[in-house]
């Protein structure tokens, strides 16, 4: 018989900004809220509410509970891999919100967890998921840049007043600031492009805010084949900015804007001429709403059904971190 499979039934951990943009994803991506919790019961209470699901007390009840597939696991930093963890223990398929753990060590929990348990974990990297980008892997697969030179990418906030003292700039919390949070989806999408990194150096640094943690990070990163990757994440970038360039032997692919106070999300194609000069160029818009996180979330229960493993997954989450790591370490050398 034909027809629509039933919808997916999810619980969500953490109904924070990014929780709540999962449950709202969810009527699209083929999903259904079931119950959530948050250390914050009034979230949960506000999110149940509104999504006619179930408000729970403790997150440990929620990830037993037998009436759930998926578990979306959207807690601060230092609770990722213990949620993940536990939610496979008990049988369920695991989104995991980037950066999946503080640590690499983290990650590797997560992972023996998710082999132990036959179930499938994707990472949260829902920015591989927004129209430009995606038109721009297209592109790229399709051979029309020729092979890829270098990218270029920049990604940026301004914070907002007290913002030295939120979770994101407690270390242990955190695990790191700016690099290990908007620098995650910087690093993840060069690797997208480009592949691995051999050769990592960077600068983690505090230029702005009276913190512990960096809030401008600058990488620059080499692959086996010599591609290179340069690097910005700010959280002193008083308007708020993503641009990400790649170039290729051919052209020149420019992805900024995402849409609301980053601009409105655009892709530029500058086609290199044989004479050179100035190159054939085509502008895309895409002024619509964000629905990334629906095609993130459509794509992993696809996953689901079909066992297959996500393309955005642990082993993806763990070799952003390892640059990460090593960029903490080159920036806390004497």
């Amino acid at each position: 018989m034909g027809g629509d499979p039933p919808a997916v039934r999810v619980g969500i951990v953490g109904c924070g900004l990014v929780g709540r943009k999962r449950a709202a994803a969810l009527p699209a991506a083929g999903g259904r809220l079931v119950a959530c919790a948050d250390a914050v019961p009034v979230r949960a209470a506000e999110l149940a509410s509104a999504a006619g699901a179930e408000a729970v007390d403790d997150w440990r009840r929620l990830v037993a509970r037998p009436d759930l597939d998926v578990v979306v696991v959207a807690t601060t930093h230092d609770a990722l891999a213990e949620v993940s963890v536990a939610a496979l223990e008990c049988g369920r398929h695991v989104l995991v919100e980037k950066p999946a753990g503080r640590t690499v060590a983290e990650v590797d929990r997560i992972a023996a967890a998710e082999r132990a348990a036959g179930r499938r974990v994707r990472v949260g990297f829902n920015h591989r998921y927004h129209p430009a980008l995606r038109a721009a892997r297209r592109i790229v697969e399709a051979g029309e840049l020729g092979p890829l030179m270098m990218v270029r990418g920049r990604y940026g906030h301004g914070g907002r007043p007290g913002y030295e003292r939120e979770w994101r700039a407690n270390p242990a919390i955190s695990g790191g600031g700016e690099l290990i949070d908007q620098g995650m989806h910087l690093i993840d999408l060069a690797r997208w492009f480009l592949g691995d990194f051999t050769e990592v150096r960077g600068l983690a640094t505090t230029l702005y805010w009276d913190m512990p943690v960096d809030d401008n990070s600058f990488l620059a990163l080499r692959t086996a084949g010599g591609q290179v990757a340069f690097l910005h994440a700010s959280c002193s970038e008083w308007k708020n900015l993503f641009s990400f360039e790649v170039y290729g032997r051919g052209g020149k692919l420019h992805i900024e804007g995402l849409g609301g106070s980053y601009g409105v999300e655009r892709l530029a194609w500058y086609r290199m001429r044989p004479e050179m000069g100035p190159p054939d160029t085509t502008i895309w818009e895409y002024p619509g709403p964000d629905d990334s996180w629906a095609a993130e979330l459509a794509e992993f229960f696809g996953d689901v059904r079909l066992d297959r493993a996500p393309s955005a997954g642990l082993a993806d989450a763990r070799a952003a971190l390892a640059v990460v790591e090593a960029v903490y370490r080159q920036s806390a050398a004497p």
